[in-house]
């Protein structure tokens, strides 16, 4: 049985903000960002270019959500901290 791949993704807006988000294609869904869109918030043209800094694979789509929902849920500072210990400088 082959199992599906889920993943959350980080990217860096231009105007310095994060972005994150989950999904089952990383590239398919930083292109559709890239082309405006994507969520709402990257459509903003101000938040363009946009840069994918952050991609972690989980075996199920409950695992990625939560994962999105806890990077999504904490202080700029600790998103920072959580982005460094995984090795991504921006």
């Amino acid at each position: 049985m082959v199992t599906k791949a889920y993943f959350m993704y980080v990217l860096l807006c231009a105007d310095n903000s994060f972005y994150c988000g989950f999904t089952d294609d990383v590239d398919q869904r930083f292109a559709t960002h890239q082309a405006y869109k994507g969520a709402k918030y990257t459509r903003v043209k101000k938040r363009h270019p946009l840069k994918l800094i952050y991609q972690e694979k989980f075996t199920n789509k409950h695992d990625a959500l939560s994962a999105e929902y806890h990077f999504k849920h904490q202080t700029r500072l600790k998103k920072e901290a959580f982005l460094k210990d995984h090795g991504v400088t921006w």
